[in-house]
């Protein structure tokens, strides 16, 4: 069966965003200074990975598998990701790494959107 075209841009969307935030990872200062040692430096990196891994997973899952779960991981992964990003913003202001993140934000929603619209509402079975 062929996927649908908004089951397409929602594996589209989610694959970009989630390639935004590996760069964002990948780029990363990891100069260790006396509040952040390498070895902690280093544990953060690999959660990083790990959760990207996961959500990459879980957009295969939602998009080839069609299981309806996921989709609601990822609407859940997302709003924790806005209130991190608008702490953040408060924090430090707008630098480049949240603007990546609103970027990285905005296409995950943009993903999740086509997910529940158009041509995908009988795609996902449970």
């Amino acid at each position: 069966m062929n996927v649908p075209r908004n089951v397409l841009w929602f594996e589209v969307l989610l694959y970009l965003s989630l390639t935004l935030d590996s760069l964002s990872v990948a780029f990363q200062d990891r100069t260790p200074s006396p509040d952040v040692t390498e070895s902690t430096i280093a544990t953060a990196t690999v959660i990083a990975a790990c959760m990207i891994l996961a959500l990459v997973y879980l957009v295969w899952l939602a998009a080839q598998r069609r299981k309806n779960w996921p989709r609601w991981v990822l609407i859940g992964s997302l709003v924790l990701s806005l209130y991190s990003l608008v702490g953040i913003i408060g924090d430090s202001g707008l630098a480049l790494d949240s603007a990546i993140e609103i970027v990285s934000c905005a296409l995950t929603a943009a993903g999740l959107y086509y997910s529940y619209t158009g041509d995908a509402k009988g795609w996902f079975n449970g």
